[in-house]
């Protein structure tokens, strides 16, 4: 009896119907852990993608075309635009979420949460704080928008959204701190190229062991802890900067050569995009995730040729291949200024390009050529501003020689409101006005109209005929036949009449007055 109460016991399991009981704890245990493993098994990949600046717009572009399906170039660009769900970017920290699908568009790869922020104020540093935890950061990816319709304004934006994230990053808690260290760490060591399966840095040696790579001057200087890529949108505005602007190569050249170079410190990325262009936003923002594809491998290339398509992997570029785009550019006192300029406190929110007063709004920057926005300032200066290609004398009363033209569908709707305002006018005068009279009109005299106008002629099947010529010729058939007829109908009636006196004649040959019908015998 002692026995049997000493729970599952060896007694109740020996027996040939036993069963386990549901209450049994060890299978429990092993039903949680079995479940627990299933659902990690599925979960998705979790990634972060952090996009600053911009506008809502230009937001909402940058997420269509990292969501296009670029793998079948037939498809229409509304085809190819991948299905995001709705983002909500009107007020402070925005978000939205894609899932990222492989290549046959089936298996889903990784779901990322995208956080949207278009102002480098310090008030929004609260929102973004709890995003960067121990777990987060190395899955993080920081995206900077910038904009092919401003160019001037880049490295003063681009400044001011690394002073707002080195605010952030420095009031981190020290486990955070310590998890950036070792994420900026894993980059700075990654094999040039990006190439996410190769180990080392640069291969291995011929006794077996890892080549290292020596830093090169200017790389990894201000490393943020966070993984960046800058994105110039608006790649196709480029050639409205030659036409309208009188743009040179030069300075396309002075942008690119300051960008790489400033951006050579934070070990970041930068490409140029343009909307519903291919190119390789997609595979540079997965590969900076390390989002892969399982059925097909996509390989990453830098471009530096093409100057709309430009594509600067992190850990590819150095001075030397800064230097060689173009003699005479100062990559050691740019790199010097920008590294002490970072270090400033954050300035007041830099106006957005279009507003009047951006310039009296920026404060002034130092004369003696210490700043880097300064430097970049001076070289590429905003046209609607510029007055130094202006010649003498045809500035007059603050008139500039550039002219803002509008753009073509506000053009034609106040073309339109124009011609509609004239044809107001003219029926409003035709209707004061009375209608005059004519001496002798057109149908009263057909010689004389015909005299002016002449034959009208008219191809039928090939043969050239008088109009005038056929109506008269139909007009003399129609003529022709209604004689025809009426001479038709007087001979009918004319044989009728006739058929009927010779019906009389007989009839009187028949039967004579007073005599008797044919055949009866005579008196």
């Amino acid at each position: 009896m002692s026995m049997s109460n000493n729970g599952p016991g060896f007694k109740a399991g020996s027996g040939n119907n036993s069963r386990p009981s549901s209450k049994d704890g060890p299978k429990k245990n092993i039903w949680s852990s079995m479940l627990d493993s299933v659902a990690n098994g599925k979960r998705l990949p979790e990634k972060n993608l952090l996009i600053l600046g911009g506008t809502p717009e230009s937001q909402r572009e940058f997420l269509e075309t990292l969501s296009a399906n670029n793998t079948d170039p037939s498809l229409s660009n509304d085809k190819r635009r991948g299905r995001i769900p709705p983002i909500a970017n009107q007020f402070a920290l925005g978000y939205t979420y894609q899932d990222v699908l492989d290549a046959d568009q089936e298996d889903t790869l990784a779901r990322v949460s995208t956080y949207l922020l278009s102002e480098p104020s310090l008030s929004f540093a609260p929102l973004l704080k709890p995003l960067l935890t121990p777990k987060s950061v190395p899955e993080t990816l920081v995206v900077i928008l910038m904009d092919w319709s401003d160019p001037w304004t880049w490295v003063r934006r681009l400044r001011e959204w690394v002073r707002f994230l080195r605010h952030i990053l420095v009031s981190l808690d020290d486990e955070t701190k310590v998890v950036m260290e070792e994420t900026m760490t894993e980059w700075r060591d990654r094999k040039r190229g990006m190439d996410p399966n190769s180990a080392g840095t640069g291969g291995l040696t011929s006794s077996g062991g890892p080549v290292t790579i020596p830093l090169g001057p200017g790389e990894w200087d201000e490393g943020l802890g966070i993984p960046m890529c800058v994105v110039c949108q608006g790649a196709d505005k480029i050639e409205k900067l030659e036409k309208d602007h009188g743009w040179h190569e030069e300075e396309f050249d002075f942008i690119l050569q300051f960008m790489r170079t400033i951006l050579l410190k934070h070990g970041a990325s930068l490409i140029y995009s343009a909307p519903y262009l291919a190119n390789s936003l997609q595979s540079l923002i997965h590969s900076s995730l390390g989002i892969h594809s399982l059925l097909k491998r996509q390989s990453l290339k830098h471009n530096v040729i093409d100057r709309d398509k430009i594509l600067v992997p992190a850990n590819w570029d150095s001075w030397g291949k800064i230097r060689i785009i173009r003699e005479g550019f100062d990559m050691e006192g740019v790199s010097t200024a920008w590294s002490i300029e970072i270090q400033d406190s954050p300035e007041p929110r830099v106006p957005k390009s279009g507003d009047e007063n951006s310039q009296s709004n920026q404060p002034m920057e130092a004369d003696d050529g210490s700043s880097a926005v300064a430097i970049f300032e001076q070289t590429i200066k905003d046209p609607r501003r510029d007055t130094t290609m202006v010649p003498p004398g045809s500035q007059q009363n603050g008139d500039m020689i550039e002219v803002e033209t509008s753009d073509m569908q506000s053009f034609l709707t106040k073309q339109v409101e124009v011609l509609e305002q004239l044809k107001a006018e003219d029926e409003k005068d035709r209707a004061s006005k009375p209608t005059p009279q004519l001496e002798m009109s057109p149908l009263d005299d057909n010689g004389r109209v015909n005299e002016h106008i002449g034959p009208v002629q008219f191809n039928m099947g090939g043969i050239q005929v008088d109009a005038d010529d056929m109506l008269r010729k139909l007009k003399e058939r129609e003529a022709s036949r209604a004689q025809r007829k009426e001479a038709m109908t007087s001979v009918a009636g004319d044989e009728k009449a006739h058929n009927q006196a010779l019906a009389n004649f007989f009839a009187g040959l028949v039967k004579k007055p007073g005599g008797s019908p044919r055949g009866s015998p005579s008196a």
